[in-house]
């Protein structure tokens, strides 16, 4: 298993969402995944408050675990009340738990719930959306392993990337530490991969891109995810 925090790894590391996979065959498609050349698998839970849609609950994400054991499974929270979802998406196999720094009420409650994550095995990411102010997340940073920034507004597949939240992960990343990841999260295609990563993107979430690709062609939308300074 990669992780991603710990891994000597430099080059971006590919996480596609399981949200835009068959799930009439999602065991199989979450390896096939794997055997393409991604590294780890993103796993977005909605709640239908948060954000205006449902996705799926720990049972999915056991099953995903089944299907690939060694592989990480990156768990971001689109919910409103996330502490409650920390043991059960634990319990089920997931390795990285982000929540929305939208929900927190405080600097110090969004300190509290990475604490709690850690104590649980788990790393903690905070995630912020497009229309949130950068500043608003800058002061609880140290506490996370992961940084996710979205690119869409969160409750749905398939929407168009949202170019100004680059000027906001160029903020976020020179105050980051080598051992923390900066992800990308919404309208990742080959295209937009590399404005991302002179960004400082080094985790790309990616969906439609990959799962939405024929099977044959998936390790070749990878590889152009990474770009060509990272192919060897």
């Amino acid at each position: 298993m990669i992780d991603p925090f710990t891994s000597s790894i430099k080059r971006p590391l590919i996480a596609p969402s399981i949200l835009a996979a068959d799930f009439a065959k999602l065991g199989h498609d979450c390896q096939a995944a794997m055997d393409a050349g991604a590294d780890l698998l993103h796993v977005d839970i909605m709640d239908g408050h948060f954000v205006p849609n449902l996705s799926m609950g720990p049972v999915v994400c056991g099953a995903c675990r089944r299907a690939c054991p060694d592989t990480f499974l990156d768990v971001h929270l689109m919910v409103t009340t996330p502490q409650m979802f920390f043991k059960p998406f634990r319990d089920s196999g997931a390795n990285a738990i982000s929540f929305h720094i939208e929900v927190v009420d405080s600097q110090q409650h969004a300190r509290d719930l990475a604490a709690e994550l850690r104590e649980m095995g788990c790393h903690p990411g905070i995630v912020i959306n497009p229309p949130t102010d950068v500043e608003k997340i800058l002061p609880v940073l140290d506490a996370f392993d992961l940084v996710l920034v979205m690119s869409v507004n969160p409750g749905f597949g398939g929407q168009a990337f949202i170019p100004e939240v680059l000027t906001k992960a160029k903020t976020i990343k020179q105050l980051l530490t080598p051992t923390q990841r900066l992800e990308i999260d919404g309208g990742i295609v080959p295209q937009i991969a590399p404005l991302a990563i002179d960004a400082g993107i080094d985790m790309l979430v990616a969906g439609s891109s990959v799962f939405g690709q024929p099977k044959d062609q998936w390790t070749h939308t990878i590889e152009l995810l990474r770009g060509p300074k990272s192919r060897k």
